[in-house]
């Protein structure tokens, strides 16, 4: 009697070339089909059960019977146009097997990706050569938190809105921080467009000095509409909201216990606990531009070029380019916020002049830099700006050895201290706090700043001795914290 031929698994004459192929037909497998149909791609799929087959086929989709676990099986496939194979079938030893087969017979330009039920898996899949593994358990779970995220986001903004509606025909104060930066601004700008799309007046105000070059180029360039807090009486607004600080009379003008209705922040707030209305805190973000980026986003707000241009640039300083406290949040903002900016404006934002003062500054903090180990700090003595204090500490941070800077001076009547570092032994924020006070320091890990009130210091006669008064302070207590000795250089 004659042997029976094998029965084929290939019911086309000719070799098919698909440009994707994919092992298992199953609800993953099928669903990826779709995606990739739907986005023109030729594909062909392979499935041991016929009748799924056959139903595929009746689907218009190119399929084959096949057992994925077969090493002939891709001998009866031309590999030629082959951009990437996707292994994903529920039958985890068959992947392994089929991993195993493509990896002896495919060009290594191929890219494949396999699925697997858990970590180990994924990690002997790794080691078996797949390019990307994929664990359908963590995708619902990653995309479910994505969900969540996105209606936590829109409650928040629906909730603002309202609250905002809520209070028409009354006046909001915006508060920024004393000697406000871009983030602040830039924030304070967007809950000003929020508040106006509802028909809420309000005005943005601020204490201290725009010194920062930058600063004041970016408030000059955008046109925004900045106004000084010793001109206005505080009493005379409705509501008041904090953006981008937190307590009031912490580094604001705000009186020290006045109740406020909205805090919109990013830097942590350690133990304080807030009396507001509403409260948006997120430190997990790199800036508070991300936030109200969010609720732009949400509330479906028409963004005009200079808000959109001064939100990207809040994001980028606060983040140092994204190198610095940086969330996917504020990726993500800045990449909507991006193709709607004013590219030009930007480029100026990012090479001012050097003032004489920012350079006399630097000079001084050179000079008289003390280093005990790893950290460097120095004195540079009577300031007038004290935005020249963080441009001083991130150029020292550059220098060899060194892992953090701390820069400080004095002004009439307060000593501000400006911090950087990319020690990850040390929180600098923290250190801050527990160096100098939580009314008076603070921060994120790798930035962060003090100011201290010299109190009835301010009226000493003799500077050079309350400079080194000041001097002794700062180090004996930033020194004490962090656990160094101090000693010369």
């Amino acid at each position: 009697m004659a042997a029976v031929p094998k029965k084929t698994e290939i019911t086309t004459k000719a070799r098919v070339k698909p440009t994707y192929l994919i092992l298992g037909s199953g609800s993953i497998g099928f669903a990826v089909a779709k995606e990739l149909r739907e986005l023109n791609k030729d594909l062909v799929i392979v499935d041991q059960d016929e009748q799924k087959v056959e139903t595929l086929r009746e689907e218009a989709y190119e399929a084959i019977v096949g057992d994925i676990k077969d090493p002939e099986l891709l001998n009866q496939i031309s590999n030629k146009n082959l951009t990437a194979i996707l292994i994903l079938s529920s039958d985890i030893e068959a992947n392994k097997a089929a991993l195993a087969n493509v990896k002896k017979t495919v060009s290594p330009e191929v890219y494949i990706v396999s699925r697997a039920p858990d970590i180990i898996n994924r990690q002997e899949m790794e080691a078996l050569g797949a390019d990307h593994v994929v664990m359908p358990s963590k995708l619902v779970a990653s995309s479910l938190a994505r969900s969540l995220e996105r209606a936590e986001s829109l409650r928040r903004g629906n909730k603002l809105s309202q609250w905002l509606k809520d209070i028409n025909n009354k006046k909001l104060a915006i508060v920024v921080h004393d000697n406000p930066d871009p983030d602040a601004i830039s924030s304070a700008f967007a809950l000003k467009e929020i508040a106006m799309s509802v028909g809420t007046e309000s005005s943005i105000l601020h204490h201290g000095e725009i010194g920062h070059q930058e600063n004041k180029a970016f408030v000059n360039l955008l046109g925004i509409d900045l106004k000084r807090m010793e001109n206005h009486d505080i009493s005379g607004f409705d509501k008041i909201a904090l953006v981008d600080c937190a307590v009031p009379g912490s580094n604001n003008m705000v009186p020290p216990g006045l109740h406020v209705s909205i805090v919109i922040d990013h830097h942590p707030l350690g133990e304080v606990e807030l009396d507001a209305e509403y409260v948006d805190v997120r430190p997990n973000v790199g800036a508070t531009a991300t936030i109200l980026t969010k609720y732009l986003q949400e509330l479906n707000i028409d963004i005009t070029t200079n808000l959109a241009t001064a939100l990207l640039y809040g994001i980028r300083t606060d983040t140092h380019d994204f190198k610095r406290n940086t969330d996917p949040a504020d990726l993500s903002a800045a990449s909507f916020l991006y193709p709607l900016s004013d590219h030009e404006i930007l480029e100026q934002l990012e090479r001012p002049s050097m003032s004489i003062e920012t350079l006399d500054v630097l000079g001084d903090a050179i000079k008289n830099r003390q280093v005990i180990g790893s950290y460097l700090l120095t004195n540079v003595g009577t300031i007038r700006d004290r935005d020249t204090l963080p441009q001083a500490a991130d150029y020292l941070l550059n220098l060899e050895g060194i892992s953090t800077s701390i820069v400080f001076g004095v002004s009439e009547d307060t000593i501000f201290i400006s911090g950087r570092s990319h020690d990850i032994r040390i929180n600098l924020g923290d250190v801050m706090k527990r160096a100098f006070g939580d009314e008076t320091g603070g921060g994120h890990a790798t930035a962060a700043a003090a100011q201290i009130p010299l109190g009835v210091f301010s009226a000493s006669k003799d500077r050079q001795i309350l400079l080194r008064l000041v001097n002794e302070a700062v180090m004996k207590k930033f020194l004490g914290v962090v656990g160094a000795e101090e000693s010369e250089e």
